[in-house]
């Protein structure tokens, strides 16, 4: 699945696409586009144009229009730019079609996506769940990409099953996504079995949109070294940790980011990496408040939790990043009074829309940390002295 000679050398150059329709604005797009370049700059890519385009639907041949696609080319070839993607996913024969009339390898968001989790993946069971989630992109996109997947040229999208036989042949990528299936479903067992065996300790997870600051709130509460990056999907595997909290014990892990447009086939294929949080007894939703639409994320969050069927679990919102906040939304002029009561009123907003499971911390800053442990200790507790009232002496 992960072809090592394939993972670039040299950052490519990259021209990002989006199209806006009626139900979003132009800053929405450019919003979307500026998280694109941050996962092409993720993958290895250096993002060095934006284009969009307002159309009522896409395309159905090149995705965008004619004028505009010409308009892409000669920037691209007058650049250099090395790479194009799209910000929605295409068809196998606009792909096929967009490479042709622009000589230039084409992308869609999920494909890139897919490049950073197999450059990620570490584990046998990352490196399946990637493999099986590459394969069902393929799979509908086989009439029209044989070209495009004959690449043998390094570079993000390059990183996808590597046989040209396998590639073109439908009835043996079928066959490939079953035994992936198979050998997917038995490292589940497994994974269960693990987590069965962790007995009757409450289990708190760690959820959020990628890149909110989830393993440095992890590295702070369990007082131990996970690994965090100022990159999207730094974490892939789950990582739990065992925490005491005067004397009351629990397990705190910490999961994959989402994000939106999330490639379905990788949700289907991360099934067991997110039983870690269907089976959480506590979410701690992190959200960082210092990104300028990190209301739109917060729902991207929501809807994913309701699709996995964990948006009924206790849920506890952690606003990191304060630190970042004032300093984007308030002006060195402002007057201290005015920025005690601007931060009032973001408080008292989401302590009402979450009916007080509200907290406002910093992780980097290490700011309103002891608020945040007492909050989950008692949440824990109460957990404890529900479901285990035998051990209410011992906690």
């Amino acid at each position: 699945m992960i072809d090592n000679k394939n993972i670039i050398s040299n950052e490519e150059r990259a021209v990002l696409v989006g199209l806006m329709q009626k139900n979003n604005t132009e800053a929405q797009l450019m919003e979307y586009l500026d998280e694109l370049a941050f996962l092409a700059e993720t993958a290895g890519a250096t993002a060095i144009k934006s284009f969009f385009q307002k159309l009522p639907h896409p395309d159905s041949r090149t995705f965008v229009g004619k004028g505009k696609l010409e308009e892409i080319k000669q920037y691209a070839i007058r650049h250099n730019a090395t790479l194009i993607i799209f910000d929605d996913e295409l068809t196998g024969s606009q792909i096929s079609n967009i490479e042709k009339e622009t000589g230039i390898k084409t992308i869609d968001r999920s494909d890139l996506i897919l490049d950073i989790f197999a450059r990620r993946a570490k584990t046998a069971q990352a490196k399946t769940q990637v493999e099986l989630a590459q394969y069902q992109y393929i799979l509908p996109r086989l009439k029209g990409m044989w070209k495009h997947l004959e690449r043998q040229g390094g570079g993000i999208g390059s990183r996808g099953p590597g046989e040209t036989e396998i590639e073109t042949d439908r009835r043996i990528v079928k066959d490939k996504i079953t035994l992936l299936r198979k050998r997917l479903s038995e490292i589940d067992k497994q994974s269960s079995t693990q987590r069965k065996e962790r007995g009757t300790f409450i289990r708190v997870a760690l959820v959020g949109y990628t890149n909110v600051g989830k393993s440095t709130l992890m590295q702070v509460l369990s007082k131990s070294e996970v690994f965090a990056e100022n990159k999207l999907f730094a974490t892939l595997e789950t990582t739990t940790r065992k925490v005491v909290f005067e004397r009351t014990p629990f397990l705190l892990s910490d999961t994959v980011g989402f994000i939106r447009k999330l490639p379905h086939h990788l949700v289907e294929s991360f099934k067991s990496t997110l039983d870690e949080v269907r089976e959480a007894d506590i979410l701690l939703h992190v959200v960082d408040v210092s990104h300028p639409q990190y209301e739109d994320q917060i729902a991207v969050v929501n809807t994913t939790l309701q699709d996995i069927g964990a948006f009924d679990k206790p849920i506890l919102m952690i606003f990191n990043k304060m630190d970042q906040y004032e300093l984007r939304t308030f002006d060195e002029w402002l007057d201290d009074s005015v920025k005690k009561d601007l931060l009032k009123q973001l408080h008292r907003r989401w302590d009402n829309e979450t009916h007080g499971n509200a907290i406002f911390v910093s992780a980097t800053e290490r700011s309103n940390i002891d608020l945040l442990r007492e909050t989950i200790l008692e949440r824990v507790k109460r957990l404890y002295e529900e479901r285990y009232p035998f051990l209410n002496s011992f906690y």
